[in-house]
């Protein structure tokens, strides 16, 4: 990125603020922005245990995309229509909007709003590819296309293409410039951020105390405590089970030469997917790279997460073979790799949750959609904490102030996690061999809600 990210002074004492932030991720920076635009007077505060971006926020695959972790389905069974309408609009016009703010922050993340390309290489692809247009049209999505095979090869020249699911609703973007450019905004605009700063308990407060941040190097007492800390919420003291972290790992190429562009395409920077059951994605880089992840990773027993589980060899193996599999003619070498946890709650649904009687606040649970949607939660975090008594089109989001229930003790989690990655993976073998549904990817679509 050519800039400097050595960590910025930690704490040092006490500190008494408004609003103190674990998390210096995306969306506690968005929070601490957000609410800094309602009210410029308030002592905002944001701790990070490492680097600002350090976590997803920074190692992700630079989405900025209108998806929500839950269908739509579920979605409008559980809250009704309009709060699905409702949603998939604020979805849509926030991936428009995150573009406009960092612009206006002066926040250069290489932001192209080219829509996304997910590829059917199979008829029973296509086929299911197909039904959700329909579902997506049934619920006023008139904006996504289907794309034959000429015109999604024209689009990008993957192998085996038989046509292609089209949404306008995505950007490409440097997820790393975007959360440090957002780290040096949130400090313009008067937050406080300390790094380097390891938060070991959070208490609630009463009718005679503040909330309390507890740190190894000082404590912090504030009217509202935002725990923004996604993947990484299972170390936190009694938060084991509240979200599982699953491990989502990367791989880039070397710069590519125009002769392999004008061959594959991706000319208007489409971010690309392709309709398998275990999640896939990649961007064309502003450098000219394919920068290329997935899942497939296991989940580690016990809600564990340590720096060790961010490197898979075995993994980035199968991402290169997979990426090499949809761009026969690549070229030249990997020359990145990485990864990192994500947070997947219960159901799969995000949450934002405030409780004005204990000052403790938090949000997240995107399950791999967060670079859009913690804008979008963190907004309505910063209505709830700036003016409790109104709402807003934000707060009136069906997964604000939602509660998923919690995980189950193990082992039963790490078996039936570990069982959908398995299954996973053998739908997508069968759907490859036989290109014919599989019995084991309809278990894994019900069970992904």
């Amino acid at each position: 990125m050519g800039e400097d990210v050595r960590a910025r002074p930690a704490l040092n004492g006490h500190a008494d603020v408004d609003v103190a932030i674990v998390g210096g991720g995306f969306t506690g920076l968005w929070t601490a922005r957000e609410v800094l635009r309602r009210d410029p007077s308030l002592r905002v505060l944001v701790i990070e245990r490492e680097v600002c971006g350090f976590g997803a926020s920074g190692r992700n695959g630079g989405w900025a995309s209108a998806l929500y972790p839950q269908s739509t389905a579920a979605v409008r069974h559980a809250y009704g229509e309009d709060a699905a309408t409702h949603l998939r609009l604020t979805l849509e016009r926030a991936v428009v909007d995150l573009g406009d703010a960092a612009a206006a922050d002066g926040i250069d993340a290489d932001f192209v709003r080219g829509g996304t390309l997910v590829f059917a290489r199979s008829e029973v692809q296509a086929t299911r590819l197909r039904a959700e247009l329909d579902e997506l049209r049934a619920q006023g999505s008139l904006d996504v296309q289907w794309l034959d095979e000429a015109e999604a090869r024209e689009r990008g020249a993957a192998s085996h293409v038989r046509g292609a699911l089209f949404t306008p609703h995505c950007a490409r973007l440097h997820p790393a410039k975007l959360v440090r450019g957002l780290a040096r905004a949130v400090e313009r605009a008067g937050a406080t951020i300390v790094e380097g700063t390891t938060v070991t308990r959070i208490v609630g407060g009463d009718a005679s105390r503040r909330a309390t941040v507890v740190t190894t190097n000082g404590s912090v007492h504030a009217t509202y405590v935002v725990r923004a800390t996604e993947g990484y919420t299972p170390t936190m003291a009694g938060a084991r089970r509240t979200v599982v972290p699953l491990y989502s790992l990367m791989i880039a190429t070397e710069p590519l030469s125009p002769a392999f562009w004008d061959e594959v395409g991706l000319r208007n920077f489409e971010t690309f997917a392709d309709g398998r059951h275990l999640i896939i994605y990649g961007q064309r880089t502003a450098d000219d790279r394919i920068a290329f992840g997935g899942r497939g990773a296991p989940y580690h027993f016990g809600s564990t997460v340590e720096p060790r589980f961010d490197q898979s060899p075995k993994v980035f193996d199968l991402l290169e073979a997979t990426l090499r599999d949809l761009f026969p003619t690549l070229p030249g070498a990997i020359t990145h790799s990485w990864g990192g946890p994500l947070a997947m709650p219960r159901d799969h649904a995000p949450s934002v949750l405030v409780d004005r009687h204990t000052g403790l606040a938090s949000v997240g649970g995107y399950t791999g959609d967060g670079v859009v949607l913690s804008r979008v939660a963190a907004t309505a975090m910063a209505d709830l904490i700036v003016d409790p008594e109104t709402e807003t089109d934000f707060t009136r989001l069906p997964f604000v102030q939602h509660r998923s229930r919690r995980w189950e003790c193990e082992p039963l989690r790490w078996l039936g996690i570990n069982a959908g990655l398995g299954a996973a993976t053998w739908a997508d073998h069968h759907e490859r061999r036989h290109d014919a549904p599989s019995r084991a990817g309809e278990w894994v679509e019900r069970l992904m809600g």
